[in-house]
This record gives C-alpha cells, structure tokens and sequence, in this order.
C-alpha cells in the first residue's frame, strides 16, 4: 500500500505555456482558426518524438512545438491556457504553479509583447482568487534570438515583478542549450536581479555537466531547469549542491527527448544523495504525454518510498516563488499527507 500522489501537496516550478496545452485543446484550436496541425498531434497520442540530443531530432520536436504554438492566436486562447494549466495542476495536488512564457511569441496576436505579458499575468491572478491552486509567472528569453531581446524582456519582466500571484516571479532562459552564448545573457540576467526576479535558467539536459557549470557561473541562477547531467562530473555535482540550486527535474522529459534511454536511468537518486535540493516538474505534456503527478509516480518506480516522495515535494514548495503562507500551509499539508495512514 503507498499514498496517493495525486494527494500530495506539491508546487509546479517547470511548464511552459505552450507545452501546457491539453492536446484536445490544440485539437479544438487548430480547427476554430484553420490550422493544419501534423499527423503526430492529430493521431496516436503522445508522439513518438525522435531524440533530441540529436540536431535533426530536435528540430523535429521544434517543429511540433512551434505548430502547436501557431494555433494560439488571441486573448481568448491564452487565457483558456493558463486556466486549463492551473485547473489541470490544481487536480494533480499542485498549490504552486509557476508557467513560464515567451510572451514574443503570442505578441503579434494581441498587439505586443506587454499586452501578451499582462493576458497571462491577468488570468493567473484570475484562475488563483479561486483559492485552489496560486500560479506566479516566469517570464523566459529564447537561447535562438539576440542576448538585446532578452534584456527587453528582462525590464518587461521587472516591471511586473512582484511576490504574489499574478505577478512575474522569475526570469528565464529556455530552447537548444547547443544555441547562443550563455555568458551573453548575463545582463539580462543582472536586470532581473535587480528588479527581485528569481534566475531559473535551463541548463544540462541536452548538454553534459559542463553547461550545468557555465550557468552556475555566468548567470548565479537560484534554480536549473534541467540540470541533471551536473551528476556526469563530481565536481559540479558538488558545485550545484554547495550552491544550494534547486534542480527542476523533469523525467518524463529526460526520456521523451532521447537524454536517457529508459526512466530507471534518470539520476534522480544520485542528484538527492548528493543534497541537491530537486523540483520535479513536467516540462512540455502536450507532447511528453505525462503531467505533474506522472513525475512522481517515476520517482515511486526509482525506489523513493513516500516518506522520499514527500522531501521532493517539500524541495518543490521551498524551491517555488509562493508567498510565505502558501508555503508554510502547504508544508503543513504536506506532513499531514505523510502521517496519513497509507
């Protein structure tokens, strides 16, 4: 007998907008606005994707990412995503969600990067004065574009900043790690500093250990998104938990995208023994097939009992942006889950 994941309080700190979607949602977007999606988001659900840590295998899943990024195409879209996104966290026993979005990508539907910003931050605050779930936004640059646009999106972001929900928690840095410069976005970085941002760059999913030891020391992140080949080199192992840098681990992930072969193969146990603080998080389900809750039913399957399931959970809350009383009344949550009988 073991307790119900779905039960145990939790936050969400990795999900991106787009990746967000149910797939019946792009579905249903696709045909309202006469989008032709490809037969690997309209068929067998979910889609085989190729490995990433190959080139062309990333570029094919790019390609289904930016397909279904095309079908989102108003207000009225964005909004159904955050709300679907919190509803679907909620469900899952998420108190805390943190959605990371581009807003450049949804800007030319709605007149701007600061109207597209406000759409999310607007619902969020929405979705969260309904008291299930509270969900913060990161704002995130793209490693494909110029280290300029991601300096504009840091001051949009800190002119947003703020500790509760509907505001802008974080800044980050997403897409190929093989692309751009990391160092070149530390001014970016430095303005979200200033403004009180939490840095939650991705890194060392795609790249070996030391992408994990570059962001360490270009960009000084308060979490990783990814991290998890930091365990392929000792030394930045030990650097990541010296830091004190919460990794948001995400395994559905990790094998979807070809990083591991198998989930057995996820150095999760490596990366807690080691006192790296950990977040698990589901990255992009439409296309990985697995939510939040999906993370530590793997987790389960590694041999972490649940009294190990509930330290991830509690690195996941005290890992997270959530104001203090959400925090510490999820902790409490959190010990009454663990005291249950099983």
């Amino acid at each position: 007998m073991t307790r119900d994941v779905l039960a145990l309080p939790k936050a969400h700190l990795h999900l991106h907008f787009t990746g967000s979607m149910r797939v019946d949602t792009v579905r249903d977007l696709a045909e309202r606005h006469g989008m032709r999606l490809p037969d690997a988001l309209t068929g067998h659900w979910p889609p085989r994707l190729a490995r990433a840590t190959d080139e062309r295998g990333w570029f094919r899943f790019q390609r289904l990412y930016d397909a279904a990024r095309s079908c989102v195409r108003s207000e009225e879209d964005m909004r159904r995503i955050v709300r679907e996104a919190a509803e679907d966290d909620a469900d899952e026993g998420s108190r805390w969600l943190e959605i990371q979005v581009d807003p450049t990508s949804y800007a030319p539907f709605v007149g701007g990067i600061t109207p597209a910003l406000e759409i999310v931050l607007d619902e969020a605050r929405s979705v969260s004065a309904r008291g299930r779930i509270g969900v913060g936004v990161v704002v995130a640059a793209s490693r494909m574009r110029h280290p300029l646009e991601a300096r504009t999106l840091a001051r949009l972001a800190a002119r947003h900043a703020g500790d509760e929900a509907g505001d802008v928690v974080g800044f980050g840095l997403s897409n190929d790690e093989r692309r751009g410069s990391t160092p070149e976005f530390a001014p970016a970085f430095e303005i979200a500093r200033r403004a009180g941002l939490a840095l939650v760059p991705h890194g060392g999913e795609l790249l070996g250990a030391q992408s994990v030891m570059e962001t360490l020391e270009s960009l000084a992140p308060d979490r990783i998104g990814h991290g998890v080949r930091c365990v392929e080199d000792p030394q930045v192992l030990d650097a990541v938990a010296e830091a004190g840098v919460t990794l948001e681990v995400c395994p559905g992930s990790n094998v979807a995208l070809g990083v591991y072969a198998d989930p057995a193969d996820v150095p999760l146990r490596r990366i807690v023994e080691a006192g790296v603080p950990v977040a698990l998080g589901a990255d992009d389900p439409l296309l990985f097939g697995s939510r939040l809750a999906a993370q530590y039913a793997a987790a389960r399957e590694l041999g972490f009992d649940d009294a190990g399931l509930a330290d991830l959970a509690r690195g996941s809350i005290e890992g997270s942006l959530a104001p203090e009383r959400v925090r510490k009344q999820a902790l409490e949550d959190l010990a009454g889950w663990l005291d249950a009988p099983e």
